[in-house]
């Protein structure tokens, strides 16, 4: 899954060209202007690239959410398409004002691009509560579920090599589950040779 790489550069390339522009608004160089402008439109492109993957992504983890988490994911997705929107147009004033060398208007759109850095850093956040508090009880739940159907059909079985099919297939199962929500989340998981290290 690419979005949560995109989302990083997302996340730190608005901050980077504010930066750029807190300097611009000191020196008032043209050498200055340049950089935040161009620093500005990278932080537009990877501000996009974050909202289309993410929009291809939702759809996979939608289903493994529960109510609050799908309610977090539209939320988060609808705010991500307005820094989509409002970064490729502050970029767009950025590139115009540096061409035409217009000192207020380029520092309107260093404050206005301020404000847009600091709602990327709560859209960061409600990204993480995705992963961390939304993602992972439902985890819990899967596991919880598999188990509880497969002690329900153990039940009903008499023979001992049945019911350890029956629990190995709960394990396979749960096992699958996890694999496929990490992946969709993009969390990295450990791999038996790193097990076996420790």
């Amino acid at each position: 899954m690419l979005h949560p790489a995109s989302a990083h550069f997302a996340i730190v390339l608005p901050l980077v060209a504010s930066v750029f522009g807190l300097i611009y608004l000191f020196v008032k160089t043209e050498s200055a202007s340049k950089l935040y402008t161009r620093t500005t439109l990278i932080a537009a492109i990877a501000t996009i690239g974050a909202w289309y993957t993410g929009s291809q992504a939702g759809p996979e983890i939608y289903n493994y959410l529960s109510q609050a988490g799908k309610e977090t994911l539209m939320a988060h997705k609808a705010l991500g398409l307005n820094l989509a929107i409002a970064m490729s147009i502050l970029a767009v004033i950025a590139i115009i004002s540096c061409k035409l060398n217009k000192y207020t208007i380029q520092a309107l759109t260093v404050v206005s691009l301020l404000a847009i850095s600091a709602t990327t850093l709560y859209q960061g956040k409600m990204g993480g509560a995705l992963v961390y508090k939304h993602g992972t009880p439902f985890k819990s739940f899967l596991i919880i579920n598999s188990l509880n159907k497969a002690v329900a059909e153990a039940e009903e079985e008499d023979e001992d090599e049945t019911i350890v099919e029956i629990y190995q297939d709960a394990i396979d199962n749960i096992t699958q589950h996890d694999e496929e929500i990490n992946t969709y989340y993009g969390v990295l998981t450990p791999t038996s040779e790193d097990d076996t290290e420790k």
